[in-house]
């Protein structure tokens, strides 16, 4: 059964779309069934793995999440990528209306793992892109994991809003999702040569313990252009630094359990 895990910070810029397209890359490509799940109005992980506009009329996260009733055939809006054992279920900017067109609707918050827990028996790993924001479509990606990856860009501001984030954690536990654990805290964008990414990784080290990840993802250039094309960083250049980590998080992934939200 595939553990599906949240992508989720409510900061924007830190690496979430990045992250989950090549963790769930890497994975493939080491053998491993994935699927990414874009939860995003912007769809940029749907672009960032050539999909973009090629999503059938009605096929999107959006139509799957705003139907009368929560959908429970989630085949139709499958797509493969050109990534063998990774697939996609996309998003386009129509999801934007979700959050408002959702208050409404009966089983709000469980919507995304009413689409889902069908597909958990034919995948390994499931990733969901979530906003960077606390509403709805991120409380439907929080509802659905099984554990959340909370990517941090190794800045001044990073743990900024990290309380309101934990404190959503352990609200989503208590009353829509008691098994919710953190699969883990991943520094990204790091420069190691600089007084100041040594200095937030050792605060979010000494903040989180445990939870964080020996590998970081360091600042490079690959990571960058690879959505132009279409392609994670895995397939575009899998020399580089980017793609040489993103590979030792999945071995790393693979290898570790996950931790209860810390207070909770």
């Amino acid at each position: 059964m595939a553990r599906v895990i949240a992508v989720v910070n409510q900061k924007g810029g830190v690496g979430k779309t990045t992250t989950a397209i090549n963790i769930a890359a890497a994975l493939a490509l080491s053998g491993t069934r994935a699927l990414l799940v874009d939860a995003d109005p912007q769809g940029n992980l749907t672009s960032g793995v050539g999909l973009k506009g090629q999503m059938n009329e009605g096929r999107t996260v959006y139509h799957a999440l705003t139907t009368a009733t929560a959908c429970t055939e989630p085949d139709p809006f499958v797509l493969r990528t050109s990534v063998d054992r990774l697939d996609l279920i996309g998003a386009d900017r129509q999801l934007t209306g979700a959050e408002i067109e959702l208050v409404t609707l009966p089983q709000r918050e469980e919507r995304l793992r009413i689409l889902i827990d069908p597909l958990r028996a034919r995948y390994d790993f499931i990733f969901i892109d979530c906003p960077p924001s606390l509403g709805l479509l991120t409380l439907n990606g929080l509802v659905a994991a099984d554990a959340v990856l909370i990517p941090l860009h190794c800045e001044y501001f990073a743990l900024e809003g990290l309380a309101d984030l934990v404190g959503t954690l352990r609200r989503v536990r208590a009353s829509l999702n008691p098994a919710l654990d953190i699969e883990g805290v991943l520094l990204t964008m790091y420069d190691e040569r600089t007084n100041l990414g040594q200095q937030v990784a050792n605060d979010v080290r000494a903040f989180f313990q445990e939870k964080v990840y020996q590998t970081v993802i360091p600042r490079n250039v690959r990571l960058g252009e690879a959505p132009s094309h279409g392609l994670p960083v895995m397939v575009y250049d899998p020399k580089s630094k980017g793609a040489e980590a993103y590979a030792a998080l999945a071995r790393e992934l693979r290898s570790r359990p996950a931790s209860v939200v810390p207070g909770a």
